[in-house]
């Protein structure tokens, strides 16, 4: 595949390819599917929480931490980018961390909750 090729697909097209890559097993061809994706849009947050999870999958903790803590910082409400904080901070052996994390996730999921059951009930 060319870069042209490569470059006029979307950052959105890139993550989705990437995820089908880590699928496969492929994790070296889904990270720099992810690392285009990147590259083009240094904001996309699905890309930084995949590519978390890619090398996390792949025992690279210390790169799945700074993945990881750069999807949290655009999006820090994002219940799966704190639970995925916890979940490399366990593996890390720094179980304050994970447990701070681990909190977040799941206040942000409560909140998620409630908010989800006052639609319900306006609705009704």
């Amino acid at each position: 595949m060319t870069y042209s090729a490569t470059k006029s697909r979307t950052a959105k097209t890139l993550v989705e390819e990437a995820t089908f890559e880590f699928t496969l097993g492929n994790n070296e061809q889904a990270l720099e599917k992810l690392d285009q994706a990147i590259e083009q849009e240094h904001a996309c947050v699905d890309a930084w929480h995949a590519k978390a999870e890619i090398l996390f999958s792949m025992k690279k903790l210390d790169d799945a931490l700074s993945a990881a803590q750069k999807a949290h910082e655009l999006n820090p409400k994002d219940v799966l980018i704190n639970t995925t904080l916890s979940r490399v901070w366990m593996e890390k052996g720094d179980k304050k961390q994970a447990e701070y994390y681990g909190a977040q996730a799941r206040l942000l999921g409560w909140k998620s909750e409630i908010n989800d059951s006052k639609e319900d009930i306006s609705q009704k």
